[in-house]
């Protein structure tokens, strides 16, 4: 049986930098690239976007939408754009649910409007592992300097420390190593797990999360090697000299800091654990610039081209 080879980009909203960062993709994508994409969404905004941001779009695109879209205002979202993006979203899936792609790319969504269309989930993370049938996922930022992955995501910080558990982050930990050596082609991954507190817990002065949860959760994983817990100030300096192929940070903004500050407009948000590859930019709809020709495309072509690269690794 030949591989699935389709790949599916998701409009977001039409209404913020969606179209625009698409359509900017789809016109440097190389040829035999292009021929595989899908584009779920409404041609129209994604016309709109093509001429605000200066492209013009392949002749020949696929693009699946219902209509909803189509009188998307630029920076102006609503009711309307809220259900189309989960419009979307929800086709795309679908299709990979049966089978018919290797990959998505999904451009940004607003949760907020989202949520007022009836999604039910914090984010495309949770929806796909929702409507995709699985338990566990990881969400990782993969940039061309650094590596990191997430042991808790959308929790607020005075909730991270008794949300965190030797086994949620044992599951995170593989869930990165088998990446790593399948997506990333890395043999043998040596893998930086985080400490939470102060200078890891210093012995316990400062904190036993180290001691009692993390510690516990860093037994053998061959071919990956675990170090750690790492003091916090120093593991990403350390990451960065490429000490280590990855990072797990324990919270959203102890990992996603280090990540915007050396790799942001390169960075690309990947979701471990799913039957298929899904990628996105790391960042949001960006209202304020929608429509403009400001927006930078630069990280919606790097998901596309990581999500290339992941799932012909997985075909192969």
């Amino acid at each position: 049986m030949e591989p699935v080879t389709r790949l599916a980009l998701t409009l977001g909203d039409p209404a913020g930098i969606g179209p625009e960062i698409v359509a900017a993709t789809l016109a440097t994508a190389p040829e035999p690239v292009r021929r595989r994409i899908v584009v779920y969404g409404d041609r129209d905004p994604l016309e709109r976007g093509a001429r605000a941001i200066g492209v013009a779009l392949p002749r020949e695109l696929a693009v699946i939408g219902d209509g909803l879209g189509d009188r998307a205002v630029s920076g102006a979202p609503d009711e309307r754009t809220g259900a189309a993006q989960v419009g979307y979203l929800e086709a795309a899936v679908a299709a990979a649910a049966r089978g018919e792609l290797a990959a998505i790319v999904t451009a940004p969504i607003s949760k907020t409007w989202a949520r007022r269309a009836g999604f039910a989930f914090p984010g495309h993370t949770e929806m796909l592992a929702s409507r995709l049938g699985v338990r566990d996922v990881v969400m990782m930022f993969v940039g061309p300097r650094l590596k990191v992955a997430l042991a808790t995501v959308h929790v607020a910080l005075h909730d991270v420390a008794r949300t965190l558990t030797t086994a949620g982050l044992r599951t995170t930990l593989e869930l990165v190593a088998r990446s790593l050596v399948t997506d990333f082609a890395i043999a043998a991954p040596r893998i930086g797990v985080v400490g939470l507190n102060p200078h890891a817990g210093e012995g316990g002065l400062l904190g036993a999360e180290e001691r009692d949860v993390i510690g516990p959760a860093l037994g053998a994983l061959p071919p990956a090697t675990l170090v750690g817990p790492l003091v916090p100030d120093a593991a990403f300096r350390a990451l960065v000299e490429g000490r280590y192929d990855a990072a797990v940070a324990m919270y959203h903004d102890q990992g996603l800091i280090p990540v915007k500050l050396i790799d942001f407009d390169e960075a690309v948000n990947v979701t471990l654990g799913l039957p298929i590859v899904r990628t996105s930019p790391d960042h949001g709809t960006a209202y304020d610039i929608a429509g403009t020709g400001r927006a930078r495309p630069i990280s919606m072509q790097r998901a596309l081209a990581v999500a290339v690269a992941m799932a012909g690794r997985r075909a192969a």
